[in-house]
């Protein structure tokens, strides 16, 4: 079957199955952009309900100036509720968003096309069902795709147009001008567990479960590394304990296992242990971190490292004497050991252990630095084992002088923002040599719909495709990981010095 949508319709009709969150949402958005559309939930008075919501919210919008009181008054008359899927006749698309369950879905798909014409376009807000297994049931897979909102929905700008082994090109581009119509950001991404921001969010999650786990750093150090060092506006587990891990642990499960138990995607007992003990983050008080009824943290750590030692006067610079001109200013350095001065080096990738015995230098002296990302106002520092505390605190005590917090950890390759960084991008170049979407569309789409700095493939072009491989590939080295592989897509641009984006 080949049909035909055209989204910019006037009478543009689209149906809407369910009437939770994300079903009130994505109402929202298509009477925002002018559409008719009929709602229907399988509760009892469940519409009913959900009409109202909506109705509610947009009355606010009007009150607070944001849409012209007529504008919402007509958008209103536009909202129909239905006791049934025979009210769906009229549509020229339906979006189904009633919850993760298969046979659920199956048999709402199989009943709603009895009603609906051929070329009507029934897509699924399924967050992580698989495309093509949702559409098995339909007389016409051609015309059916994933169309993933991100909640909230009148909020966040993106959503996933998911072609399935069989939809055709006329729904892709048919809900891509819907999501458009509707205020959004459309990417269009391949049929692949998780989607496209469900999979590359994994590595920033996973990641500081790993280095915690390691023993590396604790949670607060890690978050506060990534919010100024890195830029994300929250870190890792801070947003693990949002989202709660009665939901992310599960989530990790599932990724890790239709992944086929890809090590870059599996979590850590930890993780596990949190789940198990009911600690679920802000909505029971006690996650990561503690929290108040308000959802405030309480007596949350501190990540910083404070000593009393006195500045170091004298350092002995073993690699990476570009960046601490500025860091240790003051200091006295000198490309001569003289036996007693602490021992810095900048690295990538590589942990002090490995740096030390490479180099023959006196491991109880050596402090490394991380060299990348923002350094204006925290630096991580790592010592490795049977170190000197003295030489540590002397360092830290420097970059204090020079107006920078101080995060101390223990010895670890890639440090946390560098590691981090580095695996998110690397997970951006697998994501685009699977082609689950084209490099713009994967930095897009991570930026929208998860709040990044940067997309995965802007990291990699931030560190620049050869250090990411370097970084990527001495991690893998000293670990012994395959978590740590480098992506082919990586290895490519990096060997021939092209940029994270440059197509295949």
């Amino acid at each position: 079957m080949s049909g035909s949508f055209d989204a910019n319709r006037e009478d543009l009709v689209v149906g809407v199955i369910g009437a939770g969150a994300m079903g009130q949402g994505i109402v929202q958005v298509s009477l925002q952009g002018g559409m008719r559309v009929v709602l229907f939930d399988a509760k009892p008075g469940g519409a009913a309900a959900g009409a109202d919501l909506v109705a509610q919210r947009l009355d606010r919008s009007a009150e607070r100036g944001r849409l012209e009181p007529d504008a919402v008054a007509e958008m209103k008359t536009k909202l129909t509720v239905v006791d049934d899927l025979s009210g769906f006749a009229p549509c020229h698309a339906v979006v189904e968003a009633v919850f993760e369950d298969l046979d659920v879905k199956h048999a709402v798909y199989t009943e709603l096309e009895k009603h609906v014409t051929p070329d009507c376009i029934i897509a699924s807000n399924t967050s992580s069902l698989p495309i093509s297994s949702l559409g098995r049931p339909c007389a016409h897979q051609t015309r059916f795709a994933g169309f993933h909102f991100f909640n909230p929905v009148p909020l966040m700008r993106l959503v996933e147009v998911i072609r399935g082994s069989s939809t055709e090109d006329w729904v892709v581009e048919g809900l891509v001008k819907l999501g458009e119509r509707m205020g959004r950001t459309p990417v269009v991404v391949r049929d692949h567990p998780g989607f496209l921001v469900n999979t590359g969010g994994r590595a920033f999650t996973t990641e500081a479960l790993h280095i915690l786990h390691e023993g590396v750093a604790v949670q607060a150090q890690v978050d506060a590394v990534m919010r100024d060092c890195a830029h994300f506006r929250m870190g890792p587990f801070e947003l693990m304990d949002l989202t709660g891990v009665d939901v992310n642990y599960p989530a990790s499960l599932i990724m890790h296992e239709q992944n086929s138990y890809d090590p870059r995607i599996r979590t850590v007992p930890f993780h596990k242990s949190l789940h198990d003990a009911g600690r679920f983050g802000r909505k029971t008080g006690h996650g990561n971190y503690r929290y108040d009824e308000a959802g405030k943290m309480i007596d949350p750590p501190s990540p910083d490292h404070v000593s009393d030692a006195a500045p170091a006067e004298r350092v002995f610079v073993a690699e990476g004497s570009e960046i601490f001109s500025d860091l240790l200013a003051g200091t006295a350095m000198t490309e001569i050991d003289d036996g007693e001065s602490p021992i810095v080096a900048a690295l990538y990738g590589e942990d002090c252990s490995t740096f030390a015995a490479r180099r023959s230098l006196d491991h109880t002296r050596l402090v490394a630095i991380d060299p990348t990302g923002d350094l204006s106002k925290r630096a991580t520092i790592m010592t490795p084992p049977g170190a000197n505390p003295a030489a540590r605190d002397a360092v830290a005590a420097r970059l204090n002088a020079n107006g920078r917090a101080v995060v101390a950890i223990k010895d670890s390759p890639g440090f946390i923002a560098q590691r981090m960084r580095a695996m998110i991008g690397n997970l951006g170049c697998e994501m685009a040599q699977i082609q689950l979407a084209t490099p713009e569309d994967i930095d897009l789409a991570m930026r929208l719909g998860l709040n990044y700095p940067l997309g995965p493939l802007e990291i990699i072009d931030d560190f620049g495709t050869a250090l990411a491989y370097r970084i990527m590939s001495t991690m893998q080295e000293i670990t012994g990981d395959d978590r740590y592989r480098p992506s082919p897509w990586l290895r490519r641009r990096a060997l021939l010095g092209l940029g994270a984006k440059v197509p295949s």
